[in-house]
């Protein structure tokens, strides 16, 4: 790896893990918890309404992907673009057993990403305690070397991520299905269609930069939220 620092990798690496599968956790259990409050059970009697990182992670998603991405990203290159993004097992539920369809599909669909939201303003608020404490925004900002803030930032930033990713109003993500129950029944080919391929379509969306084009001004407005709070 050259200049690479393998001990400061391998920490950043160790807390982006965290955050992540805190944040994937918190996201999935959202939609469980949401979809049991509207009368399905099906992910409550699978232990799926739980911050428990076991029960929600993905070899590929959860733990592949997003260590690949880390690593790419901190040596550089043109494979370092690759945004911080992953993703959990998907939650199990049963729309025949929702009371009041449209709201149900709508309110759980809502549910992940509202979680990510919590977790976000969460961050923010610790980032806020911090700053009165001596810590600035730069050190949220990719400059930091303390442990705590290089936490929060990744508390920040991958749940501001998460939260913009999965509003976007493309199969598989919360923002299709949420969408597709707003939409006239004479959209479900197309809708079915993009849920086929919509996996591989979304990966080369975000391998060529188009994701992060949409993040850049979100991050920008944390930046200056940041900066205010100081």
């Amino acid at each position: 790896m050259g200049d690479i620092d393998l001990v400061n990798l391998v920490s950043h690496l160790i807390i982006y893990l965290v955050v992540l599968l805190l944040a994937i956790s918190a996201h999935e259990a959202g939609h469980a918890w949401m979809s049991y409050k509207f009368g399905d059970d099906t992910a409550y009697m699978l232990g799926r309404v739980t911050l428990n990182p076991v029960s929600h992670t993905d070899p590929i998603g959860t733990l592949l992907i997003p260590i690949v991405a880390f690593i790419l990203g901190s040596v550089g290159g043109a494979l370092g673009s690759i945004p911080l993004i992953g993703w959990g097992k998907p939650t199990p539920v049963n729309p025949r057993k929702w009371e009041n369809y449209k709201l149900a599909n709508v309110m759980v669909s809502v549910a992940g990403v509202l979680a990510n939201l919590i977790l976000l303003v969460i961050g923010i608020g610790i980032a806020k305690i911090m700053m009165t404490q001596g810590f600035t925004p730069a050190d949220f900002l990719g400059r930091g070397t303390n442990p705590l803030a290089i936490f929060v930032s990744n508390l920040m930033l991958l749940n501001l991520s998460l939260f913009v990713f999965n509003l976007l109003p493309f199969p598989p993500l919360d923002g299709s299905k949420i969408m597709a129950t707003f939409l006239p029944d004479s959209a479900a080919p197309v809708l079915n269609l993009l849920e086929q391929y919509g996996f591989l379509i979304l990966m080369f969306l975000i391998y060529i930069g188009v994701f992060s084009l949409i993040l850049y001004p979100f991050r920008l407005g944390l930046v200056y939220l940041l900066v205010w709070l100081y």
